[in-house]
């Protein structure tokens, strides 16, 4: 009696179990995915989720909060502010994505820093400038690089010398990334893709029902975003993704070509093999500044950094001995390529 009042229970259980799963899979699947687009940080934005409602106003207020503390296009900034030194004073994004850099920066030995920003305006990227610079100016610039420079404590920003300035732009974008993801995580929202600027966050499964598949551009000059041939094809499900590649934002000077990616340490633009660095990671922010930092140290030296951290994984396109193109990846890479 005992035997079969324990069997009903355990039937009636597994019965609930069964229609409540049949019930949760219908309302998957009737739930439209929204896609939303739009105009942030200077790049355009695609954010895809799973949702009856459709959050774009919610979504943008986020970015737009991250574009009030870290844009140094956005004159009322909280970074603006702290480089023309009207104010010392942070925010919260600014700090932990302020923490987060200072970590990057020591274990890339200074590679990545967000105090390169005189240097990049200078050379005449982020603020247009038509002059080459000259050796005296980048040697005297290079004196106002470097975190051992700036500090942080207690909410405020302070500077060794005024002239210090601060560009997080090869970290914000992936940052912002993971603010919304954070946002659409909140909202109980299961299956999304968040993509600004190449920077890309995804969890679950995309409206076909699959794995969320994310393309690697071939690097070619193509500084119109028009070139649109694949390298190869990742499976980004769960996962953040940054690439960084000076393929598609540099100019040309006196029939010289310049790069985008400035080195630090030489305070002059990147000459190494590296063409295209794709980073795996947990948060995009992380996988944001390795991927800057990977395309100014070199094929060599980011592979020390990546066996140091087999958390990242990471995709090389670079030039090889012979002036083609040729592919590295870390062998954790290996089960997320899909072509």
């Amino acid at each position: 009696m005992k035997n079969k009042k324990k069997l009903l229970l355990q039937s009636t259980f597994l019965l609930f179990l069964i229609v409540g799963t049949i019930i949760i899979v219908r309302q998957q699947h009737n739930t439209p995915y929204q896609k939303d687009t739009g105009f942030i940080f200077g790049t355009v934005y695609n954010i895809t989720y799973q949702s009856d409602d459709n959050l774009k106003s919610s979504i943008e207020a986020e970015l737009h909060k991250v574009d009030n503390s870290l844009s140094p296009f956005n004159k009322q900034s909280v970074i603006s502010k702290i480089n023309r030194n009207e104010s010392s004073d942070t925010d919260r994004m600014f700090t932990e994505v302020f923490s987060l850099a200072q970590k990057i920066s020591e274990e890339t030995d200074g590679a990545f820093d967000i105090t390169v920003a005189p240097l990049v305006n200078v050379w005449g990227f982020g603020f247009k400038n038509d002059t080459q610079p000259t050796v005296h100016v980048i040697d005297s610039l290079r004196q106002l690089v470097g975190f051992d420079k700036i500090s942080l404590t207690d909410g405020k920003v302070k500077k060794d010398d005024p002239r210090i300035m601060l560009d997080c732009s090869a970290i914000a974008k992936g940052y912002a990334c993971d603010v919304v993801a954070a946002f659409l995580k909140k909202k109980g929202i299961e299956n999304f893709m968040v993509e600004i600027g190449g920077e890309i966050v995804t969890q679950g499964i995309n409206s076909e029902r699959l794995p969320w598949k994310i393309g690697v551009t071939k690097p070619v000059d193509d500084s119109l975003n028009t070139n649109q041939e694949l390298q190869t094809v990742l499976n980004v499900t769960n996962k953040a993704m940054a690439t960084s590649g000076n393929y598609r934002n540099f100019y040309y000077k006196n029939g010289k070509k310049y790069a985008h990616t400035i080195d630090p340490k030489t305070g002059r633009p990147v000459q190494h093999n590296i063409l295209s660095a794709t980073v795996l990671a947990g948060n995009c922010a992380t996988a944001d500044a390795y991927a800057t930092a990977f395309m100014v140290m070199g094929l060599d030296k980011a592979k020390t950094i990546l066996d140091k951290h087999p958390e990242l994984m990471a995709y090389f396109i670079y030039s090889d001995s012979n002036g083609n193109n040729a592919v590295w990846y870390s062998p954790s890479m290996r089960n997320k390529i899909i072509k």
